[in-house]
């Protein structure tokens, strides 16, 4: 799995006995410096066909990569391994408008041919040709795993974009989820534009800072938070160069206050979103799970809540997404449905994903 903060692939070696999960072994890989550029740069059109399909080779070549270093770190033979899912790198994510579509690279093929092991990739597009966004797909895999009969829950994945999944207790009421907006992508690419770092380790640098409270109310009036789901969004939308059009409307902010007001256009747009509960535990996930000033304030936004890490619900906080996409694999070698239709707004359950044999 590589999400949208595009930092790197997250590799897990995983077994579900009994409808549990069993973590073998994880790797991250980097993402080289170079490829990670090219990457960004096709994310905000600026990069040719040829550059694309290059990227979509070397990509392939990656998560290809993490699989080995993930099953070398494991000591299994490869025998045993049942199949590899594969999410690949999103470029594009265009789930609205007369032709919605989906892009991610890392050429499964490619993933295939160099591990020997039956691939399954392009999870998002069958959801989208059955009306749907095509994400988030993670809430089928949550609640799977994450649902609980005597607890009211909500997970919240902190990537590059937030999304919830909303678990009731009661089987009466449907499982939600959508995309709340920017997580990290914001702050990450401030960061790195300002200081030449790839994130804000810790949230130190927005500690220095303070929220613009004008700068903040203007981010928030983007037609995306209050639009009703099924809803998702990407780069697309959210990226250097939206923070950059609003800041221009606000002269003379420091830097720091702007990475301080990013911070918190985070936790104010996934607060404003959370259901309303008073009886609500929600489980952390994702990068942003490490960063201690972005959960503090999610704490004192949502007083309501308690807040906890899905480290509690028996999976890390960093593989839950690598996790949930190695299920959906299985779901789709065994035949089942991996979307949520109520989630992604599909005309109904769909087997998702196309299968590349070893």
């Amino acid at each position: 799995m590589s999400g949208t903060s595009m930092d790197g692939i997250d590799a897990v070696l995983v077994s579900f006995p009994h409808n549990t999960v069993q973590i073998h072994a994880s790797q991250t890989v980097p993402y080289p410096d170079q490829i990670r550029h090219r990457i960004l740069a096709a994310s905000q059109n600026q990069a040719t066909p040829d550059e694309i399909g290059e990227l979509d080779t070397l990509v392939g070549k990656l998560f290809a990569q993490a699989a080995e270093e993930v099953i070398q770190a494991s000591g299994f033979n490869r025998a045993t391994i049942v199949g590899i899912g594969s999410h690949g790198q999103t470029i594009r994510h265009q789930p609205s408008g007369t032709a919605p579509f989906s892009t991610q690279i890392g050429n499964p093929s490619v993933v295939s041919e160099i591990t020997k092991i039956t691939t399954v990739a392009d999870f998002r597009r069958r959801d989208l040709a059955a009306g749907g966004q095509g994400a988030p797909l993670v809430p089928a895999f949550h609640k799977a795993f994450f649902s609980s009969d005597s607890e009211n829950r909500c997970i919240l994945n902190l990537g590059g974009i937030a999304n919830i999944t909303w678990l009731p207790a009661s089987p009466l009421v449907p499982v939600t989820g959508f995309d709340t907006g920017p997580a990290n992508a914001l702050m990450d690419a401030w960061c790195m534009d300002q200081t030449g770092l790839p994130f804000d380790s810790d949230g130190h640098w927005a500690g220095e800072g303070s929220v613009n409270r004008d700068l903040l109310d203007d981010m928030l009036s983007d037609a995306y938070f209050p639009r009703v789901p099924p809803k998702s969004t990407g780069k697309e939308r959210f990226n250097l160069e939206w923070v950059k059009t609003l800041v221009s409307r606000h002269p003379g902010t420091p830097p720091e206050d702007i990475q301080r007001t990013l911070l918190q256009l985070t936790v104010s747009s996934i607060a404003r979103q959370l259901p309303e509960s008073t009886d609500l535990r929600i489980y952390v996930c994702g990068g942003g799970a490490r960063n201690p000033l972005l959960i503090r304030e999610l704490a004192e936004a949502v007083p309501h809540a308690r807040l906890s890490l899905t480290s509690e619900l028996g999976i890390d906080p960093q593989m839950v997404e690598p996790v949930a996409f190695a299920w959906l694999a299985k779901q789709t070698i065994e035949g089942r449905p991996g979307n949520l239709p109520d989630v992604t707004g599909a005309a109904g359950f769909r087997i998702l994903g196309a299968i590349y044999p070893a």
